[in-house]
């Protein structure tokens, strides 16, 4: 079975640099997608609370008789429950629905900093709360912009393990990609392929075809050789390995800077502002 390599994050911890997302995989479908991708070999799991699928990913994940230790499970605090008090009580339901007495990164999902009086902070030292009682192994955030990890380092002594963002061709998001490595913080891809938007474009064509792999292979392989943790996301068993398939070819350092330039700043975004992003699920 094919290895994915790790990545060791700040605290010493290793994660997978390829997982398996679950972001609008329907509750229905969630366990036997989990159990399909690790079958298949993911060793690296995604979910949030927002997403509604944590139960159905333990359920996943117990089905498929992988032992616990061999997995590496991501949620995500949902943004409705930002103030420490409803923090904890999240956290303790999140553990409760995966069935596990401690998760291996725990992240706050959105900054919202036009929300909860502009005060991430003590959401944030909610997190390092879990951490220092062992429930959490890593902990880290989403979404964050340079100016709001730039508080956490002013205001706390420690600074997050991850950083998820939204990284593809078309928004590389460079800036904050680069304040993430001078910081020692992961950055970890969302919508790694643009939701679909990338895959008719005639570089990324163009590559595929010089290398026998697929677009969507092609992208994921450029998030890997830039240092990137990534998670694509199916429910088709087939491109579910396909998605796996990242390890027998690698791209020349031309082909990576003929990817990146196709990046069209603001304009690429195909998610929301972190700046003004402010959803609370009702």
């Amino acid at each position: 079975m094919t290895t994915v390599p790790t990545i060791t994050l700040n605290d010493g911890h290793q994660i997978p640099q390829l997982g398996f997302g679950t972001f609008q995989i329907e509750p229905d479908q969630t366990a036997d997608a989990v159990r399909e991708a690790l079958e298949v070999g993911y060793r690296h799991i995604d979910t949030a609370e927002m997403y509604g699928n944590e139960a159905e990913v333990g359920a996943g994940i117990r089905d498929s008789g992988v032992p616990r230790d061999d997995i590496f499970i991501t949620s995500k605090l949902n943004n409705g429950l930002h103030r420490p008090d409803d923090a904890r009580r999240a956290f303790d339901e999140t553990l409760q629905k995966l069935g596990v007495d401690t998760i291996d990164l725990f992240l706050i999902h959105w900054p919202l900093p036009t929300r909860y009086d502009g005060d991430y902070v003590s959401t944030w030292k909610t997190l390092i709360d879990f951490k220092n009682e062992g429930r959490a192994a890593s902990v880290g955030v989403s979404n964050f912009q340079t100016d709001h990890l730039d508080r956490l380092a002013a205001e706390t002594d420690l600074v997050p393990a991850v950083n998820q963002i939204e990284v593809h061709p078309y928004f590389t998001n460079e800036y904050v990609r680069a304040h993430d490595q001078r910081h020692g913080i992961a950055t970890e891809a969302w919508s790694p392929i643009a939701q679909g938007a990338v895959l008719d474009d005639p570089v990324i064509g163009a590559i595929a075809e010089s290398v026998g792999k697929s677009p969507a292979q092609v992208v994921l392989r450029w998030h890997l050789q830039r240092g990137d943790i990534v998670f694509p996301k199916s429910v088709t068993i087939e491109r579910v390995k396909q998605n796996f398939e990242l390890f027998d070819f690698e791209l020349t350092s031309t082909q990576v800077s003929e990817i990146a330039e196709l990046d069209k700043g603001e304009d690429g975004r195909t998610g929301p502002n972190p700046d003004s992003f402010d959803y609370i699920p009702s």
